[in-house]
């Protein structure tokens, strides 16, 4: 294994760590910073701040991404919110609590330390974002408005109506514009990452393939920085953009760097509902909405085929909140999500094919107006309406859980660094803040804390001692990088088949969906090994070949799903999103052992050529702070 699982988490008190280390990093000073180079692969949340961050800081800064701009990176998409502990409603709300919301929705399978230091910087992202001009709602007095997201009992998450993601983003890309003005930064667009190339141990460039005229290229620099998003894709069907991919972590992950968590997937329970196998994607409905709106199904099948006005309110089951009396329609989103499925194998599911609860506004628009309700969600409301034909202010919305995000990634270290010295890894890309269980709202929180406050900090304390360590490109380890991703390109030009990607890609996700979804047990996951099939792909290399970029991307989520699979059948618990059929309380909860599974799963690489296994690491979860406790939401 190439460098250590050593964690490097700070000694002492949990609330005093991010500062002692933050004193006690070296620094590089503002006129060496010009002589580093660093690339920044993505250009979403995460990557965009960083490189605007790193920027302004006097880095130079290449950015790559395979949009035609960054503001079409995936986080864009994001609805709801960003959470932070500013406390504005005097609800309770502190630092300790979002840190402890965290941990406890994660299902104690997260670092305590970067859980803090994630609580601890959200403020600063804030007040940051609001400088930016970042258009949060507002109360009537000018105050930031605050709403509730699952598994939280307070008021913490900052919105712009349900396009808070997309503000963010032009916040960041914005401040990345003056930096690509300014010439710290240069920007390379529909540029995707096929390798990265290890020297001496270290991360010190990438491979490129240029997705116009099919240019292979070698880029070198101090270190680089991975923000390329999760892996939801691999099951196909997910709320993801369809050019969302595994493909740069996972090429990192065959170059050395572990990959820590994979079968940690997060199911959301509120999505508009598969309609056809005619859809390549499935569409959110933000979280933010369980606020207002309430979760129910009939409670006998026979009134399935009702019309929702036709079922008295004595004959409704609203499941969550009899369950879960003290958070309800605010239950973390695994929790929700299970309870769904739960309701829908009963038969009690409504809409086509039983796949569906309703998600009813009328005691708010009763009790709030329609007008209110229309100011709070209203664009919400509009997509709804566009992809069903229905008005969700005259019927309840119908949802289904589907694949979100993914709280798996490429394993890091305090500093955001993998086990290979100078990979380093931010945003949805790593795995380090959530835990078995992501809480809504924290996505977005996650990616700006990484890029604006948190590796600005730490990749000086690695790039202190690199100065003139940068290798020529001429080397013969980007002769062998660049070699393999030629090889690798003609291979998939060759293979002949006669089934087409979307083929393979979608019975691939129908599998890891059925047996590696919202439930698994060990039959199935062995079940899943045995059938992951191979893909083919038609075209030419050197031009615009988007069935070759395709083809790239099917062929790493194949070889993913195997790993994701062999994680979820070595954790033989059932936590967060990882629910283990053969693992549950009698009320049908998550139940841990936390004997044997108080772990990250690290899994290093072993195939050079061969099918021999991944090896498995493991750290250990030190829990200082909390204690560990089933979880309840009840």
């Amino acid at each position: 294994m190439i460098g250590t699982l050593d964690p490097r988490t700070p000694g002492g008190n949990l609330a005093d760590k991010w500062r002692t280390h933050r004193d006690n990093s070296r620094l590089v000073n503002p006129n060496n910073r010009r002589k580093f180079e660093v690339i920044v692969v993505g250009s979403g949340l995460a990557g965009g701040s960083a490189a605007a961050t790193l920027g302004e800081l006097g880095y130079r800064v290449k950015c790559f991404c395979y949009q035609d701009s960054p503001r079409r990176a995936h986080s864009i998409a994001a609805q709801g919110g960003i959470n932070a502990a500013k406390n504005y409603q005097n609800d309770g709300d502190s630092i300790y609590r979002l840190f402890y919301d965290t941990i406890k929705g994660g299902d104690f399978r997260s670092r305590e330390a970067n859980v803090y230091r994630l609580a601890e910087v959200a403020n600063l992202i804030i007040d940051q974002c609001v400088e930016q001009g970042v258009p949060f709602a507002r109360e009537y007095g000018g105050l930031l408005a605050n709403r509730s997201f699952g598994g939280a009992q307070v008021s913490r998450t900052f919105y712009a109506r349900g396009q808070t993601g997309q503000q963010l983003l032009l916040g960041a890309y914005q401040a990345l514009c003056r930096q690509i003005t300014d010439g710290t930064v240069q920007m390379f667009p529909q540029t995707e990452m096929l390798d990265v190339v290890i020297v001496d141990g270290q991360a010190k460039g990438i491979i490129t393939r240029n997705l116009i005229d099919g240019t292979i290229e070698r880029h070198a620099a101090d270190a680089v920085v991975l923000a390329t998003g999760g892996y939801g894709n691999v099951f196909y069907l997910s709320t993801n953009a369809r050019g969302c991919n595994v493909t740069a972590t996972f090429r990192a992950y065959k170059k050395g760097a572990l990959f820590a968590n994979p079968c940690f997937t997060q199911i959301h329970p509120t999505c508009i509902p598969v309609s056809g196998e005619h859809q390549s994607k499935l569409t959110l409905m933000s979280e933010s909405l369980r606020n207002d709106g309430r979760v129910w199904v009939p409670k006998k099948k026979e009134d399935v085929g009702k019309a929702p006005s036709e079922i008295p309110e004595a004959a409704r089951d609203y499941y969550l909140e009899r369950k879960y009396p003290s958070f309800g329609n605010l239950a973390p989103r695994d929790i929700s999500s299970r309870a769904a499925k739960e309701v829908c194998d009963e038969g009690r599911g409504v809409g086509p094919g039983g796949r569906g609860v309703y998600l009813d506004f009328s005691d708010a628009i009763r009790r709030l107006g329609e007008n209110n309700i229309r100011e709070k969600y209203g664009n919400l409301f509009e997509i709804y309406e566009k992809i069903t034909g229905e008005n969700a202010y005259k019927l309840p919305m119908r949802i289904y859980p589907a694949v979100h995000y993914t709280m798996g990634g490429l394993w890091v270290d305090y500093n955001l660094m993998s086990n290979v010295p100078g990979l380093f890894v931010i945003g949805e890309a790593n795995f380090s803040d959530h835990g078995a269980n992501r809480l809504g709202a924290s996505a977005l929180m996650q990616g700006l804390a990484d890029g604006y406050f948190v590796l600005p900090y730490t990749l000086p304390n690695y790039l202190a001692g690199q100065m003139g360590k940068r290798p020529a490109i001429d080397r013969a380890e980007f002769n062998d990088a660049e070699k393999a991703v030629r090889d690798r390109v003609r291979k998939l030009l060759e293979v002949n088949g006669s089934r087409s990607l979307d083929s393979f890609h979608r019975e691939l996700g129908l599998l890891l969906w059925d047996k590696c979804g919202m439930a698994r047990n060990a039959a199935g996951l062995q079940e899943a090994l045995e059938k992951i099939p191979n893909v083919r792909v038609p075209g030419n290399g050197e031009d615009y070949n988007q069935s070759l970029e395709r083809a790239g991307r099917v062929a790493d989520f194949l070889e993913f799903g195997e790993l994701m699979c062999r994680d979820a059948l070595e954790r033989d618990e059932s936590c967060g999103g990882h629910f283990r059929e053969e693992h549950q309380t009698p009320d049908g909860e998550a139940l841990r052992d936390d004997d044997r599974f108080t772990s990250v799963f690290a899994w290093e690489y072993q195939g050079n050529g061969t099918a021999e296994a991944p090896k498995l690491h493991r750290e250990h979860l030190n829990f200082e702070t909390v204690h560990l406790t089933q979880r309840s939401y009840k």
